[in-house]
Parts: C-alpha cells; structure tokens; sequence
C-alpha cells in the first residue's frame, strides 16, 4: 500500500483534493508523502515570515522552538504542546486541518509554511 495507512488523513487528502482553491490542492499533495518525510514548521520560522493576523497553513506538524510576538492563526495537521501555548499566549488561534472547510481564506494574509 502507497500512501499514508491512517484512515483519517486518507479522508482529509480526499476532500481536499475535491476543493477548487489550488492551495488545497497543493496541501493534499503535500499529506500524501510518507509521514517521515512530512514538514515540520518551528515558530521561529513562522515569527519570521508573518504579520499579525495572517493564517498560517502547515501539511505537517508545528514545533514549539522559538517564540511568537504577534497574533496569527496556525492551521496544522499537528501541534506540539508547547508551540500551542505559546501561539495562544501570543493571541494566536490552533485550529485543526480537519476543520479547514471553517476557514474564510480571502485577501493576501494566507501563508503556506514549508520546511
């Protein structure tokens, strides 16, 4: 079997794949690697590249080295304990990828974080 073996992230990489917005796309693409080779963003990285209030969007899971001093909205297929409070500390939001469909991704402050 090619792919990922957990039958939730299959689902997810289906119904992205059924969006029209080619960032979906490209995310669905990005999940469908093996898990090892999966991207791993730490918070140094997204302090650097982002301005308050953007959304963040991370096919992997997010570490907490670093710090943040703005508020963004992470969405992320995984977090590590410590890179969720220090987003929420920052006034940040954590969602899920699984809730990407509650996502209202309009204007230019999406950002697709890669390693």
């Amino acid at each position: 079997m090619t792919g990922s073996t957990n039958i939730m992230i299959r689902k997810l990489i289906r119904s992205l794949e059924k969006q029209k917005k080619p960032l979906w796309k490209t995310v669905a693409e990005k999940l469908q690697t093996p898990s090892r080779k999966r991207w791993y963003i730490n918070l140094y990285k997204i302090e650097k590249y982002t301005k308050p209030g953007d959304i963040v969007i991370v096919p992997g899971k997010v570490l907490g080295i670093g710090n943040l001093t703005h508020e963004v909205t992470v969405v992320a297929l995984d977090f590590s304990k410590s890179a969720k409070e220090k987003i929420l500390k920052a006034g940040g939001k954590v969602m899920s990828l699984y809730d990407f469909d509650k996502l209202d991704l309009k204007g230019k402050n999406v950002r697709l974080m890669k390693q």
